[in-house]
């Protein structure tokens, strides 16, 4: 039992030594280490190989807490619109004018501040448009049940339709994506100078020029998110990840519950 002991917390540690290294690798196998270390505990210990298993799994499993306790009670309104909006405090979004600050420098002008709210779920944006590169900018708060968090984005509008989109969304989407919108997904701690030069490159190498470029008014970008928002929507409730509740709201369908738990293992997996 001693030895057994002794090799759990010897596959712990070395696990555990490997999620410290600022190394993509070495933080994954970290990763699959504290499961290793999970199913050992539960082999050892009871001396059964299916109770190892099970407590290698459970990891995998944890999301569902989140999933049926919380998620699957959320309940939205089918129409999100999008109106003027008070900006968050310092204290509720401290690096909202660090960031503004970043967005001005890069020729991009303020807008509006817009968002909407829903019981305990709020949503803040704050939009600019750079009228020579024909491309809108946000920055986006959302803050659900006391757990906030923000991502930038800056989007240009091809007038075939497509929608060519630069993002540091810190999470897997939680609803599927439209078919016309093209995501250029970066980490979290890209400045959003780097966020500018990565889309311009990006759209480039697509061979996007502004002459394809849908050119905006300032006052109708809040309609255009608004309408994004909506087409979104639309396009979840015919795939079923949402559906319609009877008092006219829409709630995940249970494939759409089954959908974010793949999401949830996909962050799992990549944030590891």
């Amino acid at each position: 039992m001693l030895s057994n002991i002794l090799l759990i917390l010897g596959v712990l540690a070395f696990s555990l030594a490997l999620r410290s290294y600022a190394n993509v690798v070495a933080q994954k196998l970290g990763a699959l280490g504290v499961l290793t270390t999970s199913f050992l505990v539960g082999w050892l210990l009871s001396g059964y190989l299916s109770v190892g298993v099970f407590c290698a799994v459970s990891w995998l499993l944890l999301p569902w807490l989140e999933i049926l306790t919380r998620i699957r009670k959320l309940r939205l309104p089918l129409e999100k619109n999008l109106r003027h909006k008070t900006p968050p405090s310092r204290e509720e979004f401290p690096a909202l004018v660090d960031i503004t600050g970043e967005v001005e420098e890069e020729k991009f002008e303020f807008v509006e501040d817009a968002g909407w709210d829903w019981d305990d779920y709020q949503q803040f944006f704050r939009l600019f448009y750079h009228p020579k590169d024909r491309a809108q900018a946000a920055i986006c708060l959302i803050d659900q049940n006391d757990i906030a968090f923000y991502y930038c984005s800056i989007s240009s509008r091809a007038k075939d339709g497509t929608i060519w989109t630069t993002w540091n969304y810190p999470f897997s989407y939680s609803l599927k994506l439209v078919p016309q919108l093209r995501i250029n997904r970066l980490r979290a701690d890209y400045s959003f100078l780097e966020m500018v030069e990565s889309h311009r490159d990006w759209l480039r190498r697509h061979g996007i020029t502004a002459d394809v470029l849908v050119e905006l008014s300032p006052e109708k970008i809040q309609t255009e998110i608004q309408q994004d928002l909506r087409a979104q929507i639309l396009h979840n409730l015919a795939k079923g990840v949402l559906t319609k509740t009877a008092e006219g709201q829409i709630r995940y369908s249970w494939r759409g519950l089954f959908f974010i738990w793949l999401q949830f293992l996909r962050d799992i997996v990549r944030l590891s």
